[in-house]
Order: structure tokens, then C-alpha cells, then sequence
């Protein structure tokens, strides 16, 4: 009964998300598209979709820095964790990058140049919720262009963070990032050293 009803409540949850209804991409285990499925059906029943991680990169004192994202406390799941910089869908129809530089604008206000893919990857997440992320992620690295405003109902909190430090970071806490991120981020990070693929 106690599972029901916070599934239930969940899924209201959902619902006041804007983009419940967007239509996503479903593809296959190798990421050729079979359908498409709103983004509601593709979390409640587990349905393997198109998704993306944007990583935004800047030059700091000690070198090259990450943006980090918290995502905001109203996030149907993991709320409060840490990942990239912008994780999202291209829609039924949308372009990769077309969607990511669509999304990078709408979360954080600000735009993103040189996106680039550096690979990608599938993973399976099901949460306390019952809810499932279920994405053939491709990540994107790009430098950011302005000023960082995060949109409030996305993302609590952004910070930029070295290479070493996110790497230990990562060692450290792993349960601070969201099941996703060190994934992508350990792919960013190979990249910028010079032992990835950019």
C-alpha cells in the first residue's frame, strides 16, 4: 500500500514536470531508433530512450575546470545529487546537438561552443520511487560561453571543479552523484587529459 501511494505521488510529480508529454526517442541496444514514447511512459515503464550529458568546460587558474550541476530539490528523482552540467532528451525528430544546445540554454542560461561527442554508453537505474532511467547516453563536451544562471526548478546549485579534485571527489563520496554522472564525468575527465577520444 505504502509502495502504491508514493508511486502515486510520484507520478503527479511527473506530471508537473513541462516536458512529461515530450515525446522521446526509443532505440534499440544500439541506439537505432524503434518508436518514440512520452517521457512519462519511458520512466514509469523502463523503456530504453536517447538521452545526453552535456559537460561544460572553462579555463581556471590551476588548469581546466567542469561544471558540476545539483539538481533541484523537485526532481522526481535524484533530487539533490550532483552530475554534469545539463542532462536531457532529444525529442522525437530533435537533432543531438540540436537538443543539447536547446537544453544547456534552458537549464543554465547560458550557451555552449565547440560541442563535441566523446562517446557513449547504456545504464539501467531504478530508484527508491520505483521509477526507471533506462538511457543510451551520449556524451557531449563543449566550453561555455557567459554567465551561468541556472534555471531554479532544474538545478539547486552549479560549481566548477579541477580534474584531480573531481576524480577524488568521485573516489570519495560516490553516493553525492547521481547514477549516471561518474560514468560521463570519468569520460570527460579521460578526455581532457589527453587519454580520451575529443
Amino acid at each position: 500500500m505504502e509502495k502504491t501511494r508514493m508511486r502515486e505521488i510520484d507520478l503527479v510529480s511527473m506530471k508537473d514536470d513541462p516536458a512529461c508529454d515530450d515525446l522521446l526517442i526509443l532505440v534499440d541496444g544500439l541506439d537505432r531508433p524503434i518508436g518514440s514514447a512520452t517521457k512519462l511512459r519511458a520512466h514509469v515503464d523502463g523503456l530504453l530512450h536517447r538521452a545526453f550529458s552535456v559537460v561544460l568546460t572553462r579555463d581556471g587558474k590551476d588548469g581546466q575546470q567542469l561544471l558540476l550541476s545539483q539538481r533541484a530539490a523537485c526532481k522526481y528523482h535524484s533530487a539533490g545529487l550532483w552530475a554534469n552540467s545539463c542532462c536531457s532528451h532529444p525529442r522525437s525528430g530533435e537533432e543531438l546537438l540540436e537538443a543539447a544546445h536547446r537544453r544547456v540554454y534552458e537549464e543554465l542560461g547560458c550557451e555552449v561552443a565547440d560541442l563535441q561527442e566523446l562517446g557513449s554508453f547504456a545504464y539501467r537505474a531504478v530508484f527508491d520511487n520505483n521509477l526507471c532511467e533506462y538511457e543510451y547516453d551520449h556524451v557531449l563536451l563543449g566550453t561555455c560561453v557567459g554567465e551561468v544562471s541556472p534555471c531554479p526548478s532544474e538545478v539547486s546549485a552549479v560549481r566548477w571543479v579541477g580534474i584531480d579534485e573531481l576524480a577524488q571527489e568521485i573516489a570519495d563520496q560516490p553516493d553525492k552523484f547521481a547514477a549516471w554522472a561518474p560514468m560521463v564525468l570519468s569520460i570527460a575527465m579521460a578526455a581532457q587529459r589527453g587519454t580520451g577520444t575529443r
